[in-house]
C-alpha cells in the first residue's frame, strides 16, 4: 500500500490550500478519495511550510527578545523527521495493510466514501483514536521508547513537531484498527497526516493563548505543558486536534502564567544524532528486561509506566519538584564558522536526495529504495556526529564522501554533474587531510 506525492505548487489557490491544511482548514470535497492510492502524499508536500513556519517563528522569537531556533536543534528535528519518512519509504505503507485488510473482510457499515458525513465521522475517529494511542505512548513503558524521540529535544519550537520516531508507526496502528470496522481506508490515510499537520504548528513559545479556542481545540499553550519535565506536566494534555478527550479522562491540565517549563527528558541524552536518539531508550528497555528474573517483573518493566519498580514507587508525576531542574542548563556544541557552512551546504544536498526520492521510490525496485535510505539516514547520522563533536565523525565523513563518489560512478542512472563530482572529491580530500592531521579542528563545547 503506498499514496503518491501529489502535483507541486501551480497556482497562489493551491499555496493557500497548502497552508489551510496546516490548520485543518480543509474543504472536505477536495479531500475526499475512493482508493487509497489516490491520497497525495500531504506530509511531504508539506515540507515547505515546514521551513516557511519555522523561519516566521524564528524571526517572531527574536522580535520578543528570545534566542529563536537553534541550527544544530533544528537540524537534529529534520533529521529525526526524515528517519521517520525514510521508513514509510521503505515499507511503502505496509503498516496499513491490516486496516485495509479488516475493512474489506471486517466492516460493520458501508459508509459512502464520497459523504461530508464519512468525512467528518473519519476525523472525529481518528482523533479519539489518536488521544489513546498517544497517552498509550506515555505509559506503556515499550512504546515510550519509540515515542520519547519527540521529547528530546530541550527547546520546544516547531521544528520539535517533526522530531518523529521512525517505529512509532508501527507500535501505535493497532489503537486506529477499530476505524477499520466503519470508515473507509482512504478517508482514514486523509485524517491520519491532517492530525499530524495541524499538530506540527502547536510546538511552538510564539503563540499565547487563543481564546475561546482554548476550551475544545489543542493549542500550544495546551501543547507546552505536554512538552515539559516538570511533574506537573507529566502524562497531560494527550490530545492531537481537539483537547475534550483530556478533559472528557481526566488528564488536562491548564497552563498557568506562573509556570515556568523545562522542556526535554526527565533524564535528558546530550546528543544531536538522530540515530542515537532513535534507539538509545529501546536499549535502556532491554536493560531494565534484563534486569529482574521473575517473568512478572520482566513483563512489567516493558509494559508497565515508565516509572514502575517492583517495590513501591511514586509516579513521575506524583513526584516533588526538584528546584535543580530549572539549573539545568542545555546541551550545546560550537563549532567553527566554516564547519558550519560545509555541514549546511551537505544537508541542502541530502534534503535535496531526500525530496527526490520520495518522489520516485514508487518507480523504484524496494532494493534500491532500502540503499538509497539508509545511505541518506547514515549522511544525517555522520551529521549528527559532526554536530556532536564526535572524534569519529571526521573519518565517518571521509567514508560518506568516498562511498557516493564510487557509487554514482558505478551506477549511470545516478550519475553526478561535474559540479557535485568535484564537490564530493574536494570534501573526500578535505577529511582525508584532517583524518591524517594535517588540518586540525578545535570545538568549543559550552552549555546554554
Amino acid at each position: 500500500m503506498s499514496y503518491d506525492n501529489g502535483s507541486v505548487l501551480t497556482s497562489p489557490s493551491e499555496f493557500f490550500e497548502g497552508v489551510g491544511r496546516m490548520f485543518y482548514l480543509i474543504d472536505p470535497k477536495k479531500t475526499r478519495f475512493e482508493r487509497i492510492e489516490d491520497v497525495p502524499n500531504f506530509y511531504v508536500q508539506s515540507w515547505p511550510y515546514f521551513f516557511t513556519f519555522m523561519i516566521l517563528e524564528h524571526i517572531v522569537l527574536k522580535l520578543k527578545g528570545k534566542r529563536g531556533i537553534r541550527l544544530n536543534d533544528g537540524i537534529t528535528s529534520f533529521s529525526n523527521g526524515m528517519f521517520l519518512e525514510g521508513g514509510r519509504m521503505v515499507w511503502r505503507g505496509a503498516e496499513f495493510y491490516a486496516y485495509t485488510w479488516i475493512y474489506d473482510n471486517w466492516k460493520m457499515v458501508d459508509l459512502p466514501w464520497d459523504s461530508t458525513s464519512t468525512w467528518c465521522l473519519a476525523a472525529l475517529g481518528m482523533d479519539f483514536c489518536y488521544y489513546w494511542m498517544h497517552r498509550a505512548c506515555h505509559e506503556i513503558h515499550v512504546l515510550w521508547a519509540q515515542h520519547q524521540v519527540h521529547h528530546t529535544s530541550e527547546d520546544f519550537n516547531m521544528g520539535v513537531g517533526i522530531r518523529q520516531s521512525v517505529l512509532q508507526g508501527w507500535c501505535g496502528f493497532v489503537f486506529y484498527l477499530p476505524l477499520a470496522l466503519a470508515i473507509p481506508p482512504a478517508q482514514f490515510l486523509v485524517h491520519h497526516q491532517f492530525s499530524y499537520l495541524y499538530m506540527f504548528w502547536l510546538h511552538t513559545e510564539a503563540v499565547n493563548r487563543l481564546g475561546p479556542l482554548e476550551y475544545f481545540l489543542n493549542t500550544p499553550s495546551h501543547h507546552r505543558i505536554h512538552h515539559g519535565s516538570n511533574p506537573y506536566c507529566i502524562d497531560v494534555n494527550y490530545g492531537g486536534v481537539l483537547i475534550i478527550w483530556d478533559k472528557l479522562f481526566g488528564t488536562f491540565r491548564e497552563e498557568r502564567d506562573t509556570d515556568r517549563i523545562v522542556y526535554g527528558l526527565i533524564y535528558q541524552q546530550p546528543s544531536f544524532n538522530p540515530l542515537h536518539l532513535q534507539t538509545f531508550y529501546n536499549k535502556y528497555v532491554v536493560d531494565k528486561y534484563k534486569e529482574y528474573t521473575t517473568w512478572n517483573h520482566k513483563l512489567h518493566a516493558v509494559f508497565n509506566r515508565p516509572s514502575w519498580k517492583p517495590e513501591k514507587y511514586l509516579r513521575f508525576q506524583d513526584m516533588p519538584e526538584d528546584p535543580e531542574l530549572f539549573l539545568r542548563v542545555k546541551y550545546d556544541v560550537v563549532l567553527p564558522k566554516w564547519c558550519t557552512m560545509y555541514l549546511l551546504s551537505h544537508y541542502a544536498l541530502v534534503l535535496l536526495g531526500f525530496y527526490r526520492l520520495s518522489v520516485l521510490h514508487l518507480t523504484l525496485s524496494p532494493i534500491a529504495v532500502l540503499a538509497f535510505v539508509l545511505y541518506l539516514l547514515g549522511s544525517l547520522t555522520v551529521f549528527g556526529m559532526i554536530l556532536d563533536a564526535s572524534p569519529k565523525a571526521p573519518f565517518l565523513e571521509l567514508v560518506r564522501c568516498l562511498v557516493l563518489i564510487c557509487a554514482t560512478s558505478l551506477v549511470p542512472s545516478i550519475r553526478l554533474n561535474m559540479f557535485s563530482q568535484m564537490f564530493y572529491v574536494s570534501s573526500a580530500i578535505f577529511w582525508f587531510l584532517f583524518v591524517y592531521k594535517t588540518i586540525v579542528i578545535k570545538v568549543e563545547k559550552k552549555v546554554e
